[in-house]
């Protein structure tokens, strides 16, 4: 008989549901199978099948409130941090209601998971309805050629969000997605209604349908009625629920992780309907087999012309590379060899002339910083850096690291040349220049004043660290962290640069914990920099001390912020940079004092790991920006 593993038969489900006539008539709330849709829109009145909507019938909800979802633990989302940095939920919480500690190590694949978060209610890109959502953010890591909006939303986020969502909340065409893109990411959320609070609702969790689950089944597990759940997702006990999305799940108080349980990867073997049912009504199974049958042979022919489209593209690549090869003979072998791999269509074999014509033949006028020189090249002068180099092999390395890695916070090689055994690699232009320049430039200006500014270059450094560390195989160490080395564009975004000391975390040393101490010593590198940003000086420079001096003067930063607060300000400039006097948070400036102080840890096996770094400063970041709207905290000024 016809048998499909579980991957074929997913997105044949896809398939099924995205076909099926049968629509479901709720007034706002579940979706039914136009979740699945990338087209939907909400022109005529706010959908569901976007987010969940905060005006439906002119009534206005709640501004935000404390919401929850499920979340099925799968690699690489299977700890307390993953799932944490994933759904930018405060990890504390999450292992609180997980009945879990926070160095609880793996979560079993496919264990229901209890995310707490925020829910708030506001606009969407064109529209001019309103919607709940709890934003996160997501860095594409290593992509399949098929990656799209769609795969992001059913796939990694568990239709936790949708694929309309994401096409509106961020910049970049379907088609056109790319390792290292950092997405916006709303998630499905909401807040229990007037007439629901009444009821004995307190909280609403999002929980995306499993194969074989019943209203009843869902109900009694979460200790919800059913009468509620029904109500809330304007449905019936007729109504056809599918796998893949979203049900709210009214609460009388916050769920126990008691009521999770382990999902099968598999869909059940004797199911008569490829989705759940709610009644003793389903699709017969002779038609399903028809179904089946039809759509697995679309499914089929789909991968097929997808993998001739694939090969065709892989055939043609090739033959562009061996014209470059061909044009660039000169080049020597070993260097050819490293950059067998390199994608043609990011990086660019240049001739010597170009780089002297663009460099103005290395004028001095053109010097950044010692051997790197600004260039502009071709007619439209577009302005790299290139970065002459010396030594062979450490041309090599680093175009074989490069090569590896792509993501928004680390330098790109745009290409490179040799020419008499001198190597020149040719990197995206940083406006700003390192970040040391900028903390000691004199300026006064709005940027060197934000606090929440400085916090995003924080995150931007460490959240560059965490895609070394945990999403290249194999994992890198950079060795040379220091404000120096952070490079700042336009819009003070931060991306990390020279690779020259980086290295590879071999099999043999990946055994050892997560705290090992060669990553380790990029958390301490890191610490040595948060505080740089937060004091405006060099550590080295400003203290003249050891590393114990370092945190003993950490120490005293932190001992002097939980002060009285009328000494705040007086205390306050005594270390920090004076352009931050009176636009300083004091509870987010204690916490990433905390922070560094953590990273500072002469115990290298007591240092937080970067994922947990970034977690913290996404917390940190988020309450900056809140905190610029309340009227509690009036010494913050954004």
């Amino acid at each position: 008989m016809f048998s499909l593993n579980f991957s074929s038969m997913k997105h044949l489900v896809y398939l099924i549901i995205f076909l099926s006539l049968r629509l479901c008539s709720a007034q706002q709330n579940y979706s039914g199978n136009s979740i699945l849709r990338c087209n939907n829109d909400d022109k005529k009145g706010p959908s569901p099948s976007f987010l969940y909507t905060c005006n439906n019938n002119g009534i206005k909800k709640s501004s935000s409130c404390m919401a929850f979802l499920i979340f099925k633990s799968q690699p690489p989302y299977n700890t307390i941090t993953t799932i944490s940095n994933l759904t930018s939920s405060n990890p504390i919480d999450l292992a609180r209601i997980n009945d879990v500690t926070t160095s609880h190590t793996m979560f079993q694949i496919g264990k229901e998971v209890i995310v707490p978060l925020k829910c708030s209610c506001s606009s969407m890109k064109d529209t001019k309805y309103y919607y709940y959502q709890s934003k996160t953010k997501h860095v594409l890591g290593a992509m399949l050629p098929e990656t799209t909006y769609f795969n992001v939303a059913n796939e990694t986020f568990q239709g936790l969000t949708t694929c309309d969502s994401l096409k509106r909340f961020n910049p970049y065409p379907e088609l056109d997605l790319r390792a290292g893109m950092e997405l916006n990411v709303p998630l499905r959320c909401a807040c229990p209604t007037w007439n629901q609070e009444r009821n004995g609702t307190k909280y609403l969790m999002t929980y995306s349908v499993n194969w074989g689950d019943t209203i009843s089944s869902i109900a009694s597990r979460f200790n919800a009625t059913v009468h509620n759940l029904l109500e809330a997702n304007g449905i019936s006990m007729e109504t056809t629920i599918f796998p893949f999305t979203t049900l709210l799940i009214p609460l009388p108080s916050e769920p126990l992780s008691s009521s999770t349980i382990i999902v099968a990867n598999d869909p059940p073997y004797d199911s008569t309907s490829p989705h759940a049912k709610t009644g003793s009504k389903g699709i017969e199974l002779k038609k399903l087999v028809i179904i089946n049958i039809v759509l697995a042979a679309i499914s089929i022919l789909s991968i097929m012309l997808s993998l001739v489209f694939f090969i065709g593209n892989i055939s043609e690549r090739f033959i562009k590379a061996g014209e470059i090869h061909n044009k660039n003979h000169a080049i020597s072998e070993d260097i050819r060899v490293e950059m067998a791999s390199i994608d043609v269509n990011y990086s660019k074999l240049y001739k010597f002339e170009e780089i002297k014509d663009a460099t103005e033949n290395f004028s001095s006028r053109n010097r950044i910083k010692g051997s790197v020189f600004h260039g502009e090249f071709g007619n439209k002068r577009e302005s790299f850096a290139v970065k002459r180099r010396i030594s062979k092999g450490y041309a090599s390395k680093e175009i074989n690291l490069l090569r590896r890695i792509n993501h928004f916070n680390l330098i790109k090689l745009q290409g490179y040349c040799e020419n008499e055994d001198l190597f020149y690699l040719v990197f995206e232009f940083m406006e700003s220049g390192s970040l040391r320049e900028w903390l000691r430039s004199e300026e006064n200006s709005f940027l060197h004043k934000s606090w929440s500014k400085r916090i995003q270059i924080a995150l931007d450094i460490a959240n560059g660290l965490q895609y070394l560390h945990n999403f290249t195989y194999p994992c890198y160490v950079h060795n040379d962290i220091n404000t120096g080395n952070i490079l700042l564009n336009k819009d003070l975004r931060a991306k990390i640069a020279n690779f020259s000391l980086a290295e590879e975390l071999l099999e043999k040393r990946m055994i050892k914990s997560s705290s090992s101490s060669h990553t380790s010593d990029d958390v301490y590198a890191f610490g040595v920099v948060l505080l740089e940003l937060i004091t405006g000086k060099e550590c080295v420079t400003l203290h003249g001390l050891s590393r114990e001096g370092i945190i003993m003067v950490s120490r005293i930063m932190m001992n002097n912020l939980i002060g009285k607060e009328h000494e705040e300000e007086e205390k306050l400039s005594l270390f920090f940079d004076p352009r931050l006097i009176g636009n300083i948070e004091r509870r987010s400036a204690l916490m990433l004092i905390k922070l560094s102080l953590a990273c500072l840890n002469q115990e290298s096996e007591s240092r937080p790991n970067m994922s947990e770094v970034v977690s913290t400063l996404w917390k940190t970041l988020s309450e900056s920006h809140n905190n610029c709207w309340s009227e509690k905290i009036v010494m913050l000024k954004c």
